[in-house]
């Protein structure tokens, strides 16, 4: 095997590049850097996303959805499921009280899939319940991981 050497001059280089910054020398410290403001975006879309459920709910917005039209009906478990899906949505968009809120939204989403999903049958594919895995699962990563450095709870932990 024949291994070609690097001439001086380009290892010279090579290491002032790396030691300013320049040379990604170690993809861990990339992913290292950007991860938590990646989670941050994670969070940002996904909050959006379940907020669609709520505001069809509550507000008949978008389009699509089953409005409540009685007061009466917030009292109802859909109508509990659409309050926590705008209120705890916009709460996790904005990156405030994230871990709590997190975590009963992923309480939440496992309900909705075993009482609403689970009994058309054992694959979530088969009933259509694979939205609401993922915001399980996904709720609960935001429990564990928290809000990420653009949010609410980011401010406050650095002030």
């Amino acid at each position: 095997m024949i291994r070609r050497v690097l001439p001086v001059r380009q290892l010279d280089r090579f290491f002032r590049a790396a030691q300013i910054g320049l040379v990604m020398t170690n993809a861990n410290s990339f992913c290292a850097k950007f991860s938590p403001v990646l989670l941050s975006i994670l969070r940002f879309a996904i909050a959006l996303l379940f907020m669609q459920h709520g505001g069809q709910k509550l507000l008949g917005y978008p389009p699509g959805g089953h409005k409540f039209e009685h007061l009466a009906d917030l009292l109802t478990l859909p109508g509990l499921s659409g309050i926590l899906e705008l209120l705890g949505g916009a709460l996790v968009f904005v990156g405030f009280l994230t871990r709590p809120v997190a975590f009963i939204l992923s309480g939440e989403m496992a309900v909705a899939y075993f009482k609403a999903h689970a009994p058309g049958g054992f694959w979530p594919v088969v009933n259509h319940g694979e939205l609401a895995v993922v915001y399980c699962f996904v709720f609960l990563y935001f429990a564990a991981a928290g809000a990420g450095p653009l949010s609410v709870d980011g401010l406050l932990k650095k002030g």
